[in-house]
């Protein structure tokens, strides 16, 4: 994953850009863990490289999901909140196609 392609998706220094996909997957989370954005979770792991400007070693690669990464760990803790599953359009997968 670019740094471009995370700011590009709105997860900026200034904080999530409205309207983005950012915004929409910070909303996802949100409703799939009873109204907040966990600290730690997919949504607020993003905007902190977002913020920093770097995602260098997340674990989402153009090969799949690195086992051990930072990615690894987003994709467990969506599967919890859903279930067992990562729903197809869900964070999880949204980064990773980023």
């Amino acid at each position: 994953m670019s740094d471009q392609n995370v700011r590009n998706a709105g997860f900026t220094s200034s904080g999530i850009r409205g309207g983005s996909l950012a915004s929409s997957m910070m909303s996802q989370e949100a409703r799939a863990s009873g109204g907040g954005v966990h600290s730690g979770g997919p949504t607020s792991t993003l905007q902190e490289m977002g913020a920093r400007g770097s995602t260098h070693s997340s674990g989402f690669t153009s090969s799949g999901i690195s086992g051990g990464s930072l990615a690894s760990q987003m994709m467990s803790q969506e599967a919890r909140c859903h279930g067992g599953g990562i729903p197809r359009g869900g964070t999880t997968s949204t980064v990773q196609s980023i």
